[in-house]
């Protein structure tokens, strides 16, 4: 069919007469629910004729020559889309207006026909060429609602991510990150906490999926984690303790956010003597274990400090050497109580007597002297004191 159809074109006349009241009930449909749109065709009433008039023409073109898209305008409605998006409104709000828009359209469009006595072919093309011309506009807003949903997600993710690089680099001023948190939507808190999550554990990665929006997920190799804000505060501290819980989780101290990455510093110790059994919370909370982390923060300092420390046992079997430092570390945590050094050991009270005498002979007067008394503590309280091949005070047994 041409579109030069006496029957159509002498149908664009009638349709141009009746466009006032079409628009008018247009308007008054979309007032009851959709009163925004509604007022948006009275302010911009001239465009919105002008725009009308044309979409009349199209709809007669194509129900002329019904494989014809010509002037359908898909980037127009794809831009009204994204505005939707942009505007915090529901897509189906739209996708609803342009149906009350076509069922008005429609009604004007086959009365007009039917008073023209258009034929029946040409009154089902007007009627398939409105419907299409509706679905047309629909799919291209709706297209660019959820272009717009995606790209402004991955805009957010990308200003997050730096907002997180920011946080753990020693560029985190006040002023910086405030500034990169407006960018990314994200209230800055007064204390922020880090969570790492060992990479290999699922349960972890699960958790992490799970988390709500004010936590900052990251994912920097080798690092697996998320950012929490106020971790200390007493009801989110108990919720984490729950929520970590089997994930292989180690939680940073709370510090202000231009302290940050001290606080990654330590957590990732903190990590590092998980994996290796010192820590064995589930979940670790780091501050709850700051002397373990200072005296094992360097394995090398540490053996150097229980070679300097147990010096005095270098000429005892590796045996006797064992059973002595055992006892030493017993002595030291019960403060010279003998029944409870017994308890502790599980052997007799006279034996605890004997290896006392023992490390008396051994280290003299420097086990009643407060600082070679601390020094004990910080090599023998935090794990065993283990004998590397290398170790100077082994002696061979035979």
């Amino acid at each position: 069919m041409d579109v030069q159809d006496p029957s159509l074109t002498a149908l664009l006349p009638v349709l141009a007469e009746r466009l006032p009241a079409l628009l008018s009930e247009v308007r008054a449909a979309l007032g009851e629910e959709w009163p925004d749109y509604a007022s948006f065709l009275d302010e911009h009433d001239v465009e919105v004729a002008v725009a009308a008039d044309a979409a009349m023409r199209r709809l007669v073109t194509m129900a002329g020559a019904p494989s014809s898209e010509d002037g359908v305008g898909p980037e127009l409605f794809e831009e009204i889309g994204r505005i939707q998006w942009r505007e915090g409104r529901d897509l189906s709000a739209l996708l609803g207006a342009y149906q009350v828009g076509a069922r008005v359209c429609w009604h004007h469009v086959s009365a007009a026909a039917v008073e023209m006595g258009v034929e029946p072919r040409t009154l089902a093309s007007l009627a398939e060429a409105v419907f299409f011309f509706v679905d047309k506009l629909s799919s291209s807003s709706a297209r660019g609602y959820v272009l717009e949903q995606s790209e402004e997600a991955a805009t957010r993710e990308r200003l997050r991510d730096e907002l997180v690089g920011l946080l753990l680099s020693d560029r985190a001023d006040q002023a910086a990150v405030r500034a990169a948190a407006a960018r990314a939507g994200w209230t800055v808190p007064d204390e922020l906490g880090v969570v790492l999550i060992q990479r290999d554990n699922a349960v972890g990665h699960r958790t992490l999926a799970r988390m709500d929006a004010s936590c900052l997920v990251f994912s920097r190799p080798p690092l697996l984690g998320a950012i929490v804000p106020d971790p200390s505060r007493p009801g989110l501290r108990r919720r984490l303790g729950l929520t970590l819980r089997g994930a292989g989780a180690v939680v940073g101290v709370a510090v202000p956010p231009d302290r940050l990455p001290a606080s990654l510093h330590i957590a990732e110790i903190a990590a590092r003597l998980q994996r290796e059994g010192i820590l064995t919370d589930d979940p670790v909370f780091t501050d709850e274990h700051l002397d373990a982390i200072i005296v094992h923060r360097d394995a090398k300092l540490l053996d150097a400090l229980r070679h300097q420390v147990l010096g005095p046992l270098r000429g005892t079997t590796q045996a006797s050497r064992e059973r002595l430092v055992e006892t030493l570390g017993s002595w030291l945590r019960h403060m010279g109580d003998r029944q409870a050094i017994a308890a502790e050991l599980h052997v007799h009270p006279q034996t605890v007597r004997y290896r006392l005498a023992k490390l008396h002979e051994l280290f003299g007067d420097d086990l009643d002297d407060p600082e070679v008394r601390a020094r004990m503590v910080l090599a023998l309280s935090f794990g065993e004191a283990r004998t590397p091949a290398s170790d100077p005070l082994a002696v061979s047994s035979s």
